[in-house]
């Protein structure tokens, strides 16, 4: 048996589980956001951190990293148990198409487990929501938990996507509205070249939602 698990967050620059193959690519259909609340990592129950969620969006593409876990059912199983610990936080599971830079129409591979969260504050307790970015930058330069604070987090994820060559710009205006507010020199944007369109041809098929488990200190 192969698993294959897409990284978005976190999980870009330390997976935490031993795998045996990453692959840099990008999943459509869903952009990255910090809408998701952090209570046992990066941030505590009456400081809660973000984090970030993927969230549905025509049109837009997200870059990671694809972890392949080979080896048999029980490595498999014992991947999966720490993922389902760490990443507690997102309540469902979902499986996408993959791609690569070199193919932006033919999947690398299908059915990519990714870990999301449902966007509803009622049935989801740790969705937080979208806002302004200076009441998102505030939270984020002052949360701190067992992990470490929150500012890191960001930065550290964009440090990540700009590792595997792959800025994302929300992400470093998020974090230079965070420098700003803790006196830092923010990071300059750099000059992208121009993209081309890449037609939505995946086929997501949402899996069942999973009861939230017990949260553990590992970052997510």
């Amino acid at each position: 048996m192969v698993l294959w698990v897409f990284g978005y967050g976190s999980l870009v620059w330390n997976p935490g589980f031993e795998f045996d193959e990453k692959v840099i690519g990008f999943i459509k259909g869903y952009k990255r956001v910090f809408d998701l609340a952090c209570i046992d990592h990066r941030g505590t129950p009456e400081n809660p951190a973000r984090t970030c969620t993927l969230e549905a969006h025509g049109g837009a593409i997200c870059w990671g990293a694809a972890f392949c876990v080979r080896g048999g059912p029980e490595k498999e199983k014992f991947a999966m148990e720490y993922l389902e610990r760490r990443e507690c936080e997102y309540d469902q599971k979902t499986l996408v198409d993959f791609f690569t830079e070199g193919d932006t129409i033919m999947p690398m591979l299908t059915e990519v487990l990714v870990f999301t969260s449902t966007p509803d504050k009622i049935s989801n307790k740790y969705y937080l929501g979208p806002a302004p970015l200076e009441e998102m930058a505030s939270q984020i330069a002052t949360a701190s938990g067992p992990c470490g604070n929150n500012r890191e987090y960001l930065f550290r994820l964009e440090k990540a996507l700009n590792d595997i060559g792959h800025d994302d710009d929300s992400i470093i205006e998020l974090a230079n509205e965070v420098r700003k507010k803790l006196g830092l020199k923010g990071r300059p944007k750099e000059k992208k070249l121009e993209v081309p369109h890449i037609p939505l041809k995946s086929h997501i098929q949402p899996l069942h939602a999973l009861p939230l488990a017990e949260a553990i200190a590992l970052d997510s």
